[in-house]
This record gives structure tokens, sequence and C-alpha cells, in this order.
């Protein structure tokens, strides 16, 4: 069975996606068989995989950082916007036709089979699999019906790192609200939080951060900076394409896609604890 870890976030746009992927190029780097998996995402950037199934391209960008193949047991539940109040939904990259919200409501508990046949099937093929969750878990009205959040987290025991986006402000509030909203066995299976977006001097941030491990009763694994890395950004959420990249003719897109990796594995080595993650996946705290 692999060890498993998930990054939830404060809100949409916090940077789960970006993380996971930084996260999957680390590990790879150190000489793990990795995987990503998000039980279900909202988008409307698919992608159609060699079998000809369609999941999120999310998952694609982080299976390419991970040096692997994407597959649908990385994304088992794909939501594709049709209008406000509804969607096309895939499982398994399979579409089972348009749903509304209510109607999709009501049905996505009895997908908790698919999700888990997806995960356990990348356990037994991968070390690690490393999970994004999506939106925040602090939608409490969801709570009872939460597949992708802590919902998930249960059902796979996983340990949870949770991102907060300094660059929309409010932060401190972001992250110790969202943890006063979860219940206390949800909270436990926070193990540290990551303030995600930051510019500026870290001097003049080291005191909140010591407050926050105060109120939050979370250690901060890290600062990520704001980050000029050309990667695809997806969310449903997220207006306009990610920026295009400019090539010289001397190398390939894949190439350039590669060195964008590693330019964000290297911001993840410097800026987050390792050490701490690892030692979270091994189980010791």
């Amino acid at each position: 069975m692999a060890k498993r870890i998930m990054v939830q976030g404060t809100m949409s746009s916090a940077g789960k996606s970006i993380l996971t992927t930084g996260l999957c190029r680390v590990l790879r780097q150190d000489g793990h068989k990795v995987a990503p998996f998000k039980s279900q995402n909202m988008s409307r950037f698919s992608y159609i995989t060699q079998d000809g199934l369609e999941i999120s391209r999310a998952q694609v960008v982080q299976a390419e950082a991970a040096g692997i193949l994407p597959d649908t047991n990385m994304n088992p539940i794909l939501l594709k916007p049709v209008t406000d109040m509804g969607a096309e939904v895939f499982v398994n990259g399979v579409s089972r036709g348009h749903m509304s919200a209510a109607d999709y409501f009501g049905y996505k508990l009895g997908l908790v089979p698919d999700i888990l046949a997806a995960f356990e099937t990348l356990s037994g093929q991968n070390d690690i699999i490393v999970i994004e969750g999506a939106g925040s878990p602090a939608e409490i009205n969801l709570r009872d019906h939460d597949i992708v959040n802590m919902g998930l987290a249960e059902l796979v025991d996983a340990p949870v790192l949770l991102v907060g986006d300094i660059d929309c402000g409010g932060v401190f509030a972001q992250i110790v609200g969202t943890l006063a909203l979860l219940e206390d066995n949800e909270r436990d299976r926070v193990k540290g939080t990551i303030i995600n977006k930051f510019r500026g001097d870290i001097e003049i941030l080291r005191p909140g951060l010591s407050m926050l491990e105060e109120k939050s009763g979370k250690p901060v694994v890290g600062v990520m900076p704001f980050l000029d890395i050309d990667i695809e950004e997806e969310d449903s959420l997220v207006r306009g394409a990610a920026k295009s990249a400019e090539f010289d003719g001397q190398i390939d897109r894949q190439a350039y896609k590669e060195i964008q990796y590693d330019k964000l594995a290297a911001a993840v080595r410097e800026h987050l604890d390792m050490e701490f993650i690892y030692k979270i996946l091994d189980s010791q705290i």
C-alpha cells in the first residue's frame, strides 16, 4: 500500500494544484514512484488518455511531473460545467450525461466505490500518492456528502497539509477560520499549514507565522513565494488560459515543460520543510 499525503486549500485557487505538482516532482527526483490523485475535479479543461477516456488536465500535468502516463485512476470523477447549475459528469473517463447540481449532489455518494477502486489501483502501483483536494474543506453545508476533501481524507486515511493564499489577503483568517470550522477528527488530520503566493520581505512576515502557529496549533511547513513558472493552471473558477510559452526552435515543448517542473521542484525544496513532509509520510508525527 502506498504512503499518501493530501493537499487541501482554504479556497479555490489557493495553489493546491501547483503544490501537488511540485511535490510529485520532488518525490520523483528523490527516487520514489509517485502518482497524483484527485477524486473529483470540476473543470472545463480536459484530456483524452491513450485509451480514449477523459480526465482533468490538472492530473495530466501532475502525472507528467511525476514521470508517468496519465490515466483515469488519477481523476475518477470529472465534472465539466455546462451551466452555472449543471455539468457533464464523467466517471472513470466515460460520460454519464448532464446532471443538475441538485441531482449530482444526491448521486455522488454512490460514486465512492469508483473513487476507492481508483485509489487502491494507484496505491498498488506506486510508493506514494499525492492527493489534491478541491475548493475548501470548510464548506460546512457540503460536509455530509464530501468525497473530495476531509471525506476523502478519512476514506483513505490521509494526513493533510492546508494551503492558504496570501496574495489575495487575509491568509491568517483563512487558515485559522478553516481549522475552526472543521470537526475535531478532521482538524487532527491537518499536520501543518503552508502560506502560498508570498511577495515581499519574509522577515516582516515572521512574527505573523509565530502567531499563526500559536492560534492554529499547527506548524507552518513553509512559505511559498509567488512563482513565475509557466505551468498550466487549471480550475473551473480560473478565468483565461495559462500563459503561452515562446520557443526559439532549439527546445521542444516537452523539454520546456520539464525545465518548468524542475524549477517548481527547486522552489518547493527551498521553501517547504521536506524533512517534515517525509515524517508525515512515514507517520512519525
